[in-house]
């Protein structure tokens, strides 16, 4: 397979209709969803030539919240993994440690977190957090996952309720009897035999009021870094500043929320603007091949994250599949850096682009 999209196309042909559409589907109308992809269009490169780069002497390491990762292509959050391949996030745990690189553990892990961290054991691990209705639930799942050695939040903040997903409601979507959420129905000590029934319980304990106090609140029982995810306007980011986080990533959760928001891409260099370096800033939507990459670092983003890539191939081919999906991106952009006179993360820069709408017209010939 040559590309993102041969992975999901394979992966589609080998997961049922009801599964693969929950995957592969957004919210309503599915508008922000395909713009995440296509909004990457509209950002013309202005490579620079005879720079005497040789692919062998590029250098894609950064660190994030001062953690060194290989590239920086890491690997959103995403829950019931299990649900594609029996592997589940065990085996994404896996290929990014064989990477080198960052994955975000989902609150709606499939597999046990202490089985992940140690799948996943050298490599980089955040964990998503949803705060529940029961606060001394969720400082337990807290605790539980600094126990475990995981080296961040990521507090997800654009689900105050879940959106309407039109493909999951056209197929009566139901989640497969033998996926649980692991981590939560193991703390409250649900019956581990799964149901829908289960399922929406534990979605009904998440806590619909989060507020910035909420975020204070999280401040105030860990140590650990907080990345706020969800945020897509400055106004957001300025007040973010104000409550000790340590990341943004801006993110429209995959077009899986509010539909008809901004492209993570286009909603990236305001929020770069407004906190002027202050705190790292990430992104997640619509990363399907290297030149996004590059994009994405060249408006000021310090890394990027993927979801459904690289779910795609694990659903192809387990842990296998989802380190031959970073790695694919991880190339197309070493790639992408020579052939723009980049050697390293720091020469990408935001001269490098330009906006569709501001190329000039071409000049006319009498």
């Amino acid at each position: 397979m040559a590309c993102v999209e041969d992975y999901e196309a394979r992966a589609l042909s080998l997961l049922g209709k009801h599964v693969g559409d929950y995957v592969k589907s957004g919210a309503f109308q599915d508008q922000t969803l395909r713009d995440n992809v296509e909004a990457f269009k509209k950002y013309l490169l202005r490579p620079r030539m005879l720079r005497g780069l040789p692919l062998s002497e590029i250098d894609t390491r950064v660190k994030l919240l001062g953690e060194e990762v290989a590239f920086p292509v890491c690997v959103s959050p995403m829950g019931a993994q299990c649900m594609v391949h029996h592997e589940g996030e065990a085996g994404t745990a896996k290929a990014c440690a064989r990477l080198q690189t960052c994955m975000v553990l989902s609150s709606w892990t499939s597999t046990p977190v202490s089985e992940v961290a140690q799948a996943g054991q050298g490599g980089l691990q955040w964990f998503q957090l949803y705060v529940l209705k029961d606060r001394q639930l969720t400082k337990e799942l807290v605790k539980g996952v600094e126990r475990a050695g995981f080296k961040a939040l990521v507090l997800t903040v654009d689900t105050p309720t879940r959106s309407r997903r039109l493909a999951d409601i056209r197929n009566q979507f139901r989640m497969p009897k033998h996926v649980t959420f692991a981590a939560i129905a193991q703390l409250s000590k649900l019956d581990d035999q799964h149901s829908s029934e289960l399922h929406h319980f534990i979605l009904s304990m998440v806590d619909s009021t989060l507020s910035w106090a909420t975020v204070d609140w999280l401040r105030s029982v860990t140590s650990l870094p907080i990345v706020l995810k969800g945020i897509l306007t400055a106004e957001d980011a300025l007040e973010a500043l104000k409550h000790d986080i340590q990341g943004i990533l801006v993110s429209n959760h995959g077009g899986r929320q509010l539909d008809g928001v901004l492209a993570a891409i286009d909603a990236l260099p305001e929020v770069v603007r407004a906190v002027r370096g202050r705190v790292e800033v990430y992104m997640d939507g619509g990363v399907r091949q290297g030149t996004d990459v590059l994009k994405a670092l060249a408006l000021g983003a310090r890394a990027v994250f993927v979801g459904r890539p690289v779910m795609w191939g694990l659903a192809c081919k387990g842990s296998e599949g989802a380190e031959e999906v970073l790695k694919l991106l991880r190339d197309e952009l070493r790639v992408a850096m020579v052939l723009s006179g980049c050697s390293r993360l720091s020469d990408i820069t935001g001269d490098m682009l330009v906006h569709r709408s501001h190329v000039p017209p071409p000049v006319s010939r009498l």
